[in-house]
């Protein structure tokens, strides 16, 4: 049996681990939470180096992809610097193949609900989620980029893709130096919700993003709203659910109660893809192809 691991700087409540079977291989999936100890992370990683197939970094990204150039987030990538042997995914690549399915999804499954909603979209931190920014804005939806609020509490949207390059070529040598944390959740400070930025949540008719960023500063009275996320947890779909959520559509498969983030997936594929290496995209998608690996849509109220 294939093994992926997924070592996150995040909360230890979110952890997980299943079997699956991908290709006609079986393969063990696990997620192990740090609480926001990234010396603990680093430390796990040496201790399964060359004794898993694959892993995912959870609860961070080794850096930005932002049109195709990576810019590594130098505080993260101190996590990896023990790994030798297995190859290592932060999820960048089925963030950049699989959830650029979701808009599609969303006009295929829910066009009669947009037509009389909106085809309004909030993104959390469009930077973060480059693929999926950009199928939202090609696929014709009024889109409204909130990464100067989620990540420096500056409450300037931003409206367009040109200002979202803008904005990345500016902040991303910058922002990428800073600690993690500064600009992300971590450990304990995952659970906190803190509503703010109403205006632009309740403005939206769909809100996509990290699911901990959508959480974060999310409104209490969400009602007829849809979420377009990844990693959840049944606590994840209950706080959706008791804030009026109508949709929620995860671009992650569902397994077991709840979705696995995107590092974890990309994780899996490479341990059943077994070349020793992390997948490139044409790769990533040829397998998503094969395994019909879609969005899943949760109607929640």
């Amino acid at each position: 049996m294939k093994r992926a691991v997924s070592i996150s700087i995040g909360s230890s409540k979110r952890n997980k681990a299943v079997e699956v079977t991908l290709l006609g291989e079986k393969v063990s999936i696990e997620r192990i939470g740090t609480d926001g100890d990234m010396e603990a992370a680093a430390l796990k990683y040496k201790e399964l180096d060359g004794k898993v197939d694959a892993f995912g970094v959870g609860g961070a990204d080794l850096g930005a992809i932002v049109e195709g150039k990576f810019y590594p987030f130098h505080s993260v990538q101190k996590l990896i610097r023990y790994i030798k042997k297995t190859p290592v995914v932060d999820g960048g690549g089925l963030k950049n193949t699989l959830e650029n399915k979701a808009p599609a999804f969303l006009e295929q499954k829910l066009g009669d609900y947009l037509n009389k909603h909106g085809r309004k979209v909030m993104v959390t931190v469009g930077v973060d989620r480059w693929g999926l920014s950009s199928s939202f804005v090609e696929a014709g939806f009024e889109t409204v980029f909130c990464d100067l609020m989620f990540t420096l509490d500056v409450p300037i949207p931003v409206r367009t893709m040109r200002g979202l390059k803008m904005l990345a070529a500016a902040l991303i040598p910058i922002v990428t130096r800073f600690p993690f944390e500064w600009i992300y959740p971590t450990g304990e400070k995952q659970e906190e919700h803190k509503p703010k930025f109403e205006k632009w949540y309740q403005w939206a008719t769909v809100i996509a993003g990290d699911c901990l960023y959508v959480k974060r500063h999310m409104p209490f009275d969400m009602k007829g709203k849809i979420v377009v996320t990844n990693t959840t947890t049944p606590e994840d779909v209950e706080f959706f659910r008791k804030a009026g959520i109508k949709y929620l559509i995860t671009t992650t498969p569902v397994m077991e109660g709840r979705s696995f983030g995107t590092n974890m997936m990309e994780a899996a594929l490479v341990a059943v893809a077994g070349k020793g290496r992390p997948l490139n995209w044409d790769e990533l998608n040829e397998m998503l192809d094969k395994l019909g690996i879609e969005p899943q849509l949760q109607e929640l109220n």
